[in-house]
């Protein structure tokens, strides 16, 4: 673990600190979520003093209870280190402005208004996959996953794709940074595009996502900069990586395990809830709150200002909150109850559309590719954060005419 020099505060028991970086999980390319399982045989909470020092729930019910209770736990800043930026709208803001915020764009996701884009992310997947199907392998990544949910994100908003790769090289460091700097300069470069797109939609509002939230108005008054600049960062932040993030955990997989492959081409009615279960076994977010007041939870003595991690796929393999976790069982009953999309009012509004691209990515893939493996001989690349991902993943198979 990198050093720190961080003062444990008088309030943290000795018992309870722990040598803990959750921006550098993992060395190469080893497991993160089995790395994470390991804090599971420490304190259910703990204070590690790295990233300015923080709290670590550890727990599924823990992590339930902290997420869902915003008297106790804030959302204001949602993402640690915590640094000198604009709040994250909606996602930052608690009750009761939060419900004003999120309807500016919850209306964009929901089933009836999402249904065009599925249907468009269907023919998108299965034109990728006629790229690449006759050449008998391909890079997941680069070849699809950072393709079909981001291609059709990109559409939604009305951002040009040839901006796809530039954003993506920006976006990388904000979720799995090497350090503040990294945070720092690439949010910088980030927020600079973000304002010149907003100025453009201001004079020029079209019907895209981007354009209609803008034009919103919150409480009455339409959108100060800061806001339009706050609540575009988040769209267009969640939705070029976290879909794509999932999509490689589950190829990866599923490359792994061709009986499970099997399971869902005899029987494609278990997609939905393979979905739920891949989505429970790999969690990828890393998320934030701040104690709102001095509070003993589970016996832990919490001040008002401490900043709470929590890792999304600690709740997924906790075993007090599922039978067997780490095992996938696409028939398991409560695969849905994790926390990949948060929990309580701040659940992600993007959901719908998320659980509909994986949807059909399995359908699509294991319709025309239904016997795939890693290449022979190539590497899988990990990355970690505050999202974990696959940043590489060859994948080969016999093409069949």
């Amino acid at each position: 673990m990198p050093a720190t020099n961080q003062t444990i505060p008088a309030h943290v028991p000795p018992e309870r600190v722990v040598d803990f970086d959750f921006l550098h999980v993992v060395k190469g390319d080893a497991d993160p979520f089995l790395t994470l399982k390991r804090l599971h045989d420490g304190p259910d909470i703990f204070w590690t003093p790295h990233n300015k020092g923080h709290w670590v729930a550890t727990r599924g019910e823990d992590i339930r209870r902290i997420l869902s209770d915003h008297q106790t736990f804030s959302s204001r800043v949602i993402f640690l280190p915590a640094m000198e930026r604009p709040r994250i709208i909606p996602a930052e803001i608690d009750p009761p402005h939060h419900a004003a915020y999120r309807a500016l764009i919850q209306p964009f996701f929901y089933p009836n208004a999402i249904a065009s884009w599925a249907d468009e992310a269907r023919q998108l997947a299965t034109s990728l996959i006629d790229d690449f199907h006759a050449k008998g392998e391909c890079e997941f990544i680069a070849d699809f996953a950072l393709q079909l949910p981001i291609i059709i994100f990109m559409k939604m908003c009305d951002l040009p794709l040839a901006h796809r790769e530039m954003l993506l090289d920006w976006v990388g460091p904000i979720f799995r940074p090497q350090g503040e700097t990294d945070i720092q300069e690439a949010r910088a470069r980030f927020n600079a595009y973000l304002v010149d797109v907003i100025a453009a939609r201001r004079a020029h509002p079209g019907s895209d996502l981007l354009s209609k939230t803008l034009a919103g108005t919150v409480e009455g008054r339409p959108l100060n900069d800061m806001e339009a600049l706050s609540i575009t960062n988040s769209l267009v932040l969640g939705g070029l990586d976290t879909v794509a993030s999932s999509m490689g955990w589950m190829a990866l997989f599923l490359a792994e395990h061709p009986a499970h492959r099997r399971q869902l081409i005899d029987d494609p009615k278990l997609i939905p809830n393979a979905v739920e279960e891949l989505l429970r076994r790999f969690s990828i977010p890393t998320i934030a709150r701040i104690v709102a007041k001095d509070v003993t939870f589970n016996g832990v003595a919490l001040k008002e200002g401490d900043p709470v991690l929590m890792s999304a796929c600690m709740h997924g393999m906790d075993e007090r909150s599922f039978d067997n976790p780490l095992e996938v069982d696409f028939r398991r009953a409560d695969a849905r109850k994790h926390s990949v999309f948060s929990q309580g009012i701040h659940r992600c509004p993007g959901s719908t559309l998320a659980l509909a691209e994986f949807k059909i990515f399995l359908e699509e893939w294991l319709r025309r590719i239904p016997d795939f493996g890693i290449k022979p001989g190539a590497k899988v690349k990990t990355g970690s954060g505050i999202v974990h991902s696959v940043l590489s993943l060859p994948l080969a198979w016999t093409p069949v005419a």
